[in-house]
């Protein structure tokens, strides 16, 4: 049994939920958004809260309640405040800036990587060192982020790349005389 998939999740105020047969839409102040839910979970509106169930109690069905439920939540909140995350740049010469709606990164190659950001994601840059992802969509603000730091990964022995702002990385110890 889903222990998530048991909570009806609330509507928060200022944002409208609607439920057309497994199409779940949420409209808000920061934009509208929608999920498509799979066949083998019911989606209903109770006063105002959406409440999830399983079809049957098979296992494809419970595994996928939970899931359901959880996308419906993260809908819910992105079109009512959004998502942001935050990634730091550590080492000599790396930055940041932007270059109209483009990222420029500065990162240690012979040349400078340009990220041009997807619909719906804004991109900001208050510090030469510092990123900021932000949208509705929870999926493509940690896809970005997630594209962003690939470019170059924190290595272990300096700590030098992109990384999450919360992100502790573990340093290790260099050669020995």
């Amino acid at each position: 049994m889903s222990r998530i998939g048991k909570k009806p999740v609330s509507v928060p105020a200022g944002v409208t939920a609607t439920v057309e047969g497994n199409k779940v839409t949420a409209k808000g102040p920061k934009g509208e958004l929608h999920y498509v839910v799979n066949d083998e979970v019911l989606v209903k509106m109770e006063e105002n809260d959406v409440v999830v169930t399983p079809v049957d109690q098979s296992k494809d069905a419970r595994s996928k309640w939970g899931m359901t439920r959880t996308m419906i939540e993260n809908i819910l909140s992105g079109v009512s405040s959004g998502y942001e995350r935050r990634l730091e740049i550590n080492g000599v010469g790396y930055r940041a800036s932007m270059q109209g709606k483009n990222l420029q990164l500065a990162l240690g190659f012979s040349h400078d990587v340009v990220y041009e950001a997807p619909e719906g994601i804004t991109l900001a840059c208050p510090k030469p060192t510092e990123i900021v992802v932000t949208g509705i969509d929870k999926q493509k603000v940690g896809q970005v982020a997630s594209e962003i730091r690939s470019f170059r990964k924190p290595e272990p022995y300096k700590g030098k790349g992109v990384k999450y702002a919360e992100e502790r990385i573990v340093r290790k110890e260099g050669k020995k005389k």
